[in-house]
């Protein structure tokens, strides 16, 4: 087996060292040897940017077209293909990882179009003969950090839009999911993009990242992982004044109230709640319900986590796959533990044994639990959800608030009014009504508020709030 390089300057190139990749559902099964990149990797992808940001910084707009055009149709005529790789590597189902590829695959698609509708403005200046024109230029080079739950999702909703308005781009994948990342730069190195635009440096993140963080010609880097690690890319990056985005974590709450029709309620949080095996910044962990409704919300629930199947991600009829690695299935059990010293009651969680040895896990939830509880406050990341008990709507509205992130929050009611209220009043970045929490469309801004994102939004026509900077031109005939 070869080990699988990374790709600097338009060559395929050794790291200082490899390592395997490993499907989660099969520890038995090496997916493949890739290469892991030094700090001296990282300056080598970086000086090839630079050689090549001045000419792909005024490319036309049908170059950069035809580029994400490409990698757009061969996504999408290999979807079927990728997606079982990355439900290898990641331990997504293999319905979810086919619905990841054509995403990824609608991504590059919609900023191939984009590419053709960057837009200016021409105003009138207060000065008499003096003309205004107001343009969006490329930020330069953009350092890309991608974590390892949408190992091509993410990175092509940064990279896309980055290629689309003109920058060059540095691309470091997560350590435990190489793949994806690597069969994305193959069809980007056969793309017509000059040598240097593109460059992935595979490796881990105190290693590859760091250089990537410091990296004085990148003028911007663009990540998405934890709270801790995003806090410390903003202070890097402050420091010498580069422009940052970052998505980070959530600990999103899913309303349920006593007016929901109970099948609505249950498909979504279940959906929000453990698909993805939980491990979606989307996931809905805390599920705040009613008086009314919630004890029949939790036996539906109960009996619903009984039925899902937990096996491998590549087996027909499988819903939940294993967990990514054994440190996160420690980390989730660990959780389990301090719920329940917390006094909070546990359904499911346990650790299986299958056919096959993988890192699987029964679905979790916890009843009787308050939101000061560190299982309600801290993010778990995985499929553990916890059950709050709350008088009415106002109280609710009212814990679904109080929480340090605001990435996503739900809501299942049949009336309009409160559906309405909740839009307006609940502090995330995206609301759902009657919708699990963890499903976005490709086409419209991603982001949420307070420690969940940091920067402008991503996706959709807001992406250029990021990947480009305005340049305002005054001009005397």
């Amino acid at each position: 087996m070869g080990v699988q390089q990374n790709y600097i300057g338009g060559k395929w190139t050794d790291g200082a060292t490899a390592k395997d990749n490993v499907n989660p559902s099969d520890l038995k099964d090496v997916i493949g040897s890739y290469a892991q990149a030094d700090a001296t990797g990282v300056a080598a992808a970086v000086d090839a940017a630079k050689a090549a940001a001045h000419g792909w910084n005024r490319s036309t707009p049908q170059q950069r077209y035809d580029v994400l055009e490409f990698v757009g149709n061969e996504i999408m005529a290999r979807r079927e293909e990728l997606g079982r790789l990355l439900s290898r590597e990641e331990g997504k189902t293999l319905p979810e990882g086919i619905g990841e590829a054509t995403r990824a695959a609608q991504i590059f698609k919609f900023f191939a179009g984009e590419a053709l509708r960057i837009q200016g403005e021409k105003l009138a200046s207060v000065r008499p003969g003096v003309e205004v024109e107001i343009t969006r230029e490329p930020v330069g080079i953009v350092g890309i950090i991608t974590p390892w739950n949408f190992p091509i999702a993410i990175p092509a909703w940064k990279i896309a839009p980055a290629l689309a308005y003109g920058n060059c781009v540095v691309f470091k994948p997560a350590d435990l999911v190489p793949g994806c990342a690597w069969a994305l730069a193959e069809i980007l190195s056969r793309a017509g993009l000059p040598e240097g635009v593109f460059n992935l440096v595979m490796g881990r993140g105190s290693v590859v990242g760091e250089a990537i963080l410091n990296a004085d010609a990148l003028g911007a880097i663009s990540f998405t992982g934890s709270v801790e690690t995003g806090k410390h890319v903003a202070a890097t990056c402050a420091g010498r004044l580069a422009k940052v985005q970052l998505e980070m974590g959530g600990k999103n709450p899913f309303v349920v109230l006593d007016d929901a029709d109970l099948n609505v309620a249950v498909n979504c949080a279940v959906n929000s709640a453990f698909f993805s095996t939980g491990q979606r910044c989307t996931a809905s962990s805390r599920l705040i319900v009613t008086e009314g409704i919630h004890d029949k919300f939790v036996k539906a629930m109960s009996d619903r986590i009984g039925t899902l199947k937990v096996d491998d991600a590549l087996a027909e009829g499988t819903e939940i796959g294993p967990v990514v690695d054994e440190n996160q299935l420690k980390q989730d059990m660990d959780y389990l533990e301090i719920g329940r010293k917390e006094g909070a009651k546990l359904i499911g969680g346990d650790r299986l044994t299958l056919s096959k040895d993988g890192y699987y896990m029964k679905p979790a939830l916890f009843t009787e639990t308050t939101n000061d509880m560190r299982i309600n406050r801290e993010e778990i990341f995985g499929p553990v959800a916890s059950v709050i008990r709350v008088k009415d709507y106002d109280e609710a509205l009212a814990v679904a608030n109080d929480t340090s992130f605001g990435l996503s929050s739900g809501i299942a009611t049949t009336s309009l009014k409160l559906a309405s209220d909740f839009k307006r009043n609940a502090e995330a970045g995206m609301v759902m009504v009657n919708l699990p929490t963890a499903g976005v469309d490709y086409h419209v801004p991603f982001g949420g508020r307070k420690g969940s994102s940091y920067g402008p939004r991503e996706q959709g026509r807001y992406a250029a709030e990021f990947y480009t900077t305005v340049k305002t031109a005054y001009i005397q005939p």
